[in-house]
């Protein structure tokens, strides 16, 4: 046998291997991070949509959350399906019921779900209701005054942690929060300063006050001990935030780039 076959033969045989442990890889993949034969994408929805949050209309879901979602089901060759649950808290102790998931990320979670790259980072502080005369946090942060925040949440933590004097509660979802910022029945809200601003436009008379008590970074997830899956989300959310992908999606749900980590 000649050099030149041996060197074809090996070279075929090697790309053979590689074709077959590339499917492999991949029928693997699919085994573990679309178990039921869908995608499984959770997401919180609320009436404001963003980096985080997504709404939901009679077209179907909306969000940047949505658009990674059906991306990411489009690589692994599978249809998307998105479940729906009222607030980040509720995403992660629901964990079996979803594939790959978005939300803030902080200490506490990182021991009950595996972090993918985190894509946002947003200033978090708090909204006043309308007729209360409150120019700063020091002036909201008085004995007697009702914070609200949703509840388990990076942001509740926060809050608790940031005002020493103020009554900090949780509830169940932003449509509850936002309900009674409405009806006046709380003073002020803890939340990601970009969907504040969007309540304040719906909240005539309410204020989101300059200062910032917490950066919250957002991340994708997938369950713990789902070694794959995370491979491949990490690897997928690089190379987003380099091919104008995650771009796309803020442009699509007409967000600023401004939170956007591209790094």
């Amino acid at each position: 046998m000649s050099i030149w076959r041996w060197l074809r033969d090996a070279a075929l045989a090697a790309a053979v291997i590689t074709f077959v442990g590339n499917t492999a890889c991949a029928a693997g993949l699919k085994d573990e991070i679309a178990p039921t034969g869908k995608l499984r994408v959770a997401i919180a929805v609320g009436p404001a949509g963003g980096a985080f949050w997504c709404v939901k209309s009679d077209s179907g879901y909306a969000g940047v959350p949505v658009e990674l979602g059906k991306a990411m089901a489009a690589q692994v060759g599978v249809p998307v399906e998105f479940v729906e649950r009222p607030n980040s808290n509720a995403i992660m102790e629901d964990a079996g019921a979803w594939d790959v998931a978005f939300m803030p990320k902080d200490s506490e979670r990182e021991t009950k779900v595996s972090f993918g790259p985190a894509y946002d980072s947003v200033e978090t502080t708090f909204i006043v209701r309308a007729g209360l005369d409150v120019a700063n946090v020091a002036a909201l942060d008085q004995a007697g005054t009702e914070v609200a925040a949703i509840n388990d949440t990076t942001v509740l933590r926060g809050a608790k942690a940031f005002l020493k004097k103020a009554t900090v509660t949780g509830f169940k979802s932003y449509e509850e929060v936002f309900a009674l910022l409405s009806a006046g029945e709380i003073d002020a809200l803890a939340l990601a300063r970009d969907q504040l601003l969007i309540m304040a436009k719906q909240l005539p008379g309410t204020k989101v006050l300059s200062e910032t008590f917490k950066k919250t970074d957002t991340a994708v997830a997938v369950p713990l001990k789902h070694p794959q899956s995370l491979a491949f989300v990490t690897k997928f959310m690089t190379e987003a935030k380099a091919n104008g992908l995650l771009k796309k999606a803020y442009g699509a749900n007409n967000l600023s780039e401004s939170t956007l980590l591209t790094q």
